[in-house]
């Protein structure tokens, strides 16, 4: 029992001592890696259900944290649906009923096309280092990469995770594992990122698997095809005109 306690004693002096690098710097450099003044993706969305698993693929354009457009491009069924992000708003334009519909409020936790990514997920594009405070709460290895392990509380109201725990590759400074939390501390969302790919001066995740913990299953693979950072994206593509065309 003396032993037990010795050993614990020095493992808490140990870990006061160790000099962990500032967490606001630490999550600077994520979000230099992570975010970019416009950006052109094509992505795939695999959803895999209980018996079958589902491919989704679609376009987006980004502009700033203020501005995106989406269009799915297959499968068939889901073929012309478009979404508009302009601050905090969204629409939603269904090839089906020819109608344009706005989502807000609890509408926004939806699941996207049957995924484990909600609308606020998609919507939330603000850089972290103004959402939330972090500390570094130790290191670990991940798939023999060095992270730091970031504990990250908001310090505004309008958030969809009130805590977020991060892992940060210490030498690329992107995440490859973060969990993400309710108010109330119930564990909600899972994604791990990999496939990592340099991309000019950053580097970026080509795969991240979002899993909600709220449900049963391997979550959703959200797959880069093919992503070009700050290039120039005509006005018209985001504006409610461009739902119908």
């Amino acid at each position: 029992m003396k032993k037990t306690i010795i050993a614990i004693f020095a493992f808490i002096l140990f870990t006061s001592m160790v000099d962990f690098p500032d967490a606001g710097e630490i999550i600077k450099k994520v979000d230099e890696n992570m975010t970019s003044k416009s950006q052109i993706i094509e992505s795939k969305m695999i959803i895999w259900g209980k018996r079958n698993n589902r491919e989704v693929v679609s376009k987006g354009y980004a502009e700033g944290n203020t501005k995106s457009f989406t269009e799915y491009l297959s499968p068939q069924r889901e073929k012309g649906t478009k979404m508009l992000k302009l601050e905090d708003k969204l629409w939603i334009y269904s090839p089906e009923t020819d109608r344009t519909i706005q989502l807000s409020g609890h509408m926004l936790r939806q699941s996207v096309m049957g995924s484990d990514l909600s609308y606020e997920d998609m919507m939330e594009s603000r850089k972290l280092i103004e959402m939330y405070n972090a500390k570094v709460l130790g290191e670990e290895t991940i798939d023999g990469r060095k992270t730091w392990i970031l504990e990250l509380n908001a310090k505004v109201e309008n958030v969809s995770y009130e805590k977020r725990k991060m892992w940060i590759d210490q030498e690329r400074y992107v995440p490859m594992k973060e969990e993400l939390y309710a108010k109330s501390g119930q564990l909600l969302k899972k994604t791990v990122m990999s496939n990592f790919k340099k991309m000019g001066n950053r580097w970026y995740p080509t795969l991240i698997n979002y899993k909600d913990m709220l449900k049963d299953g391997k979550g959703t693979d959200f797959i880069v095809l093919n992503i070009k950072f700050d290039e120039k994206i005509p006005d018209y593509i985001f504006s409610k005109a461009s739902l119908k065309k």
